[in-house]
């Protein structure tokens, strides 16, 4: 099967055929005639699949014909992250080169003014985070009355970050008779729910059952202990060992530890970079750029990589951490193995990590194998310290405890032993010597202190002046 037999325009087949496509992907060929039909769609596929051209084609076809006015975009895309809107804008720009459409962004990190000016312009394609979109609404910038297509990508992301009450509210601003399109990898209750609620006899597209890998992935799972120093000595060892690396992501579940992470590969010498939440747009949009164009080899980051970044020559995937939902294992080993290429996809697990493990095998159906020799963590630990620290209850470990009086009379008895001749000059211990002060009364003044004489207890010498009699002058009549 070929694009042409898909009904696209002839420009978009040219535009497509100028980007080196030759044959549609599975989810391309069943989502695209259905698009161009004006029928709501479902779909649901692998990611990496192809599914953002399986919407922007049909798309930049619908929108030869019309014209857009000032304020009231033709149609409205939501993406749950800037770097999907931008890759999305990416897309309209690749297949829409033959086509002069005006096409806006509206994501956070960028000036309002600008983004006003290509609002006042009019715009064919609309793409936009929930949050920003709401934003120019209220501000009286935008009017949603002439959006004749609305897409939902990544809905199940959607629903992690919390933008399902706004999606509900978009969607009533829109008018009742728009083609509403629904793309995700993985399809859970609240979204099936979602989909009920706003699609119209929807034609469902499913490539492959929800939640479910690409078989051009490697999966594998490593052991390491629970301590960060261990799992970052474990992380090295499994990048210097990978064959054929050519660049990687690595997965952190928070921020913090994607700072972390990013600093200590920078003291081992490594072409490393970070990514995650808090950065502001136009670093977010540099790291990404340098890490496409091969400047920087491993990219710590966060989930705000794992949904939909189309990076072709990822080979691997490390998860430093398992990720708290066992769906979004599945989009981050979706970054490798994209387009028909191998990839490989390394997890670290730790003794903490046994019930997300089991999730995760769960969802994927299949259990994950070991690099090396498995490891049983529902066995105790061989290490004494380890099963000494297991067995000793709270009440055991405070009796044996040290009464205060045996601390400061063990502290006294090390001021004893003192080298000979320095037998003078005792050297007392700083916390015993804080511990056998006094305590100080209130009001900052010492015990039986009189009033008067704090004024000079601090002074040398009395001025002479203030010794002399003072007399008062009676006046005569």
């Amino acid at each position: 099967m070929s694009f042409s037999t898909l009904g696209l325009s002839e420009k978009v087949l040219a535009a497509v055929e100028a980007s080196g496509y030759t044959e549609p992907t599975a989810i391309q060929a069943g989502a695209i005639p259905y698009v161009l039909e004006r029928r709501d769609v479902l779909g649901i596929a692998q990611t990496g699949t192809g599914k953002t051209a399986s919407f922007t084609l049909p798309m930049i076809t619908l929108l030869e014909k019309g014209r857009a006015r000032a304020r009231m975009p033709r149609t409205l895309i939501l993406e749950p992250t800037r770097e999907l809107a931008a890759q999305v804008e990416d897309n309209f720009n690749r297949y829409g080169v033959n086509h002069k459409l005006n096409v806006a962004l509206l994501i956070g990190g960028v000036s309002f003014a600008e983004q006003d000016r290509k609002l006042e312009r009019g715009a064919d394609v609309l793409i936009a985070t929930p949050g920003r979109l709401l934003d120019h609404f209220e501000r009286g910038k935008l009017l949603l009355q002439g959006v004749d297509i609305l897409v939902i990508d990544e809905a199940d992301r959607m629903l992690d970050m919390g933008f399902i009450p706004d999606i509900e509210r978009i969607c009533k601003l829109i008018p009742f008779t728009r083609q509403t399109l629904f793309f995700s990898a993985t399809m859970p209750t609240e979204i099936q729910r979602l989909t009920d609620t706003f699609l119209q006899n929807p034609a469902k597209v499913e490539v492959a059952k929800a939640s479910t890998t690409a078989d051009t992935v490697t999966q594998r799972i490593a052991a390491a202990d629970a301590e960060d120093y261990e799992k970052r000595a474990k992380l090295r060892e499994l990048i210097e060992g990978a064959e054929d690396l050519q660049n990687a992501i690595v997965f952190c579940n928070r921020k913090r530890d994607v700072a972390t992470l990013f600093r200590s590969l920078v003291r081992h010498e490594f072409s490393v970079g970070a990514l995650h939440g808090d950065m502001d747009q136009r670093s977010r949009m540099t790291m990404l750029d340098n890490f496409k164009k091969g400047h920087i080899k491993v990219l710590v980051a966060s989930d705000v990589a794992a949904r939909g970044l189309d990076i072709p020559t990822v080979s691997h995937v490390f998860n430093f951490d398992l990720p708290i939902h066992a769906e979004d294992y599945v989009h981050r080993i979706g970054r490798t193995g994209r387009a028909g290429r191998e990839g490989t996809a390394i997890s670290i697990v730790t003794g903490k990590d046994q019930k997300a493990l089991q999730a995760i095998n769960d969802v994927i159906g299949k259990e994950l194998e070991w690099v090396g020799e498995p490891v049983d963590f529902s066995k105790p630990a061989d290490d004494k310290k380890s099963r000494r620290r297991s067995t000793r209850t709270p009440k055991e470990k405070s009796r044996s405890r040290k009464p205060k009086a045996e601390v400061q009379e063990a502290a006294v008895q090390e001021t004893e032993s003192v080298p000979a001749g320095l037998e003078e000059q005792p050297v007392v211990p700083m916390h015993a010597e804080r511990r056998a002060a006094p305590p100080r009364p209130r009001g900052g003044r010492r015990a039986n202190q009189p009033k008067d004489d704090a004024i000079f207890r601090n002074a040398s010498h009395v001025p002479a002046f203030l010794l002399r009699e003072t007399r008062s002058k009676v006046q005569s009549r």
